[in-house]
């Protein structure tokens, strides 16, 4: 399953809620789309519209702002319902658990991916403790996540 969005609070009195898009499908919250919530109800999009940074989105039978309280939390989509991705996008799941190299010297490993603002942050854990590293070209040098590696040109003082 692939993390889609956050459904936040109820909007209103008759079953909107504000959704935090985690998606980059444009289309993933439009009417019609179904989305699967960490308990594996599924959940139909009747309506959505944007609204500021995030989504305003009603769910088919969720009418009421009490019955809103209740669908908030992760919504996810099947893999398989995935774009095809391009040469340089990756999975965050893919990169977890990669091992972190400059030239031959290996690093750390990845255990986790913050997604920010701006870019992406590796989340590596380093003999000296985590260390939060930009996933932007001019440090991450390549990624094989066959070979489950990730080549990193680090600016001084990123890894102390």
């Amino acid at each position: 399953m692939l993390l889609a969005g956050e459904v936040g609070k109820p909007h209103g009195l008759a079953g909107e809620v504000y959704v935090i898009v985690i998606s980059d499908d444009p289309h993933r919250f439009d009417p019609g789309s179904t989305l699967q919530r960490e308990d594996g109800t599924a959940l139909t999009v009747a309506a959505s519209r944007p609204h500021g940074s995030r989504f305003l989105v009603r769910f088919e039978g969720i009418d009421s702002r009490d019955q809103a309280m209740l669908v908030r939390g992760p919504l996810y989509v099947e893999v398989g319902e995935a774009r095809a991705l391009d040469q340089d996008e990756f999975w965050h799941d893919d990169l977890v658990g990669c091992v972190v190299a400059v030239g031959d010297t290996e690093v750390g490993t990845v255990s986790g991916v913050l997604t920010g603002p701006v870019q992406d942050l590796l989340q590596v854990d380093t003999e000296r403790g985590e260390r939060l590293v930009p996933l932007v070209k001019e440090i991450v040098t390549s990624v094989d996540t066959k070979a489950r590696r990730i080549a990193i040109s680090p600016p001084e003082g990123l890894l102390d």
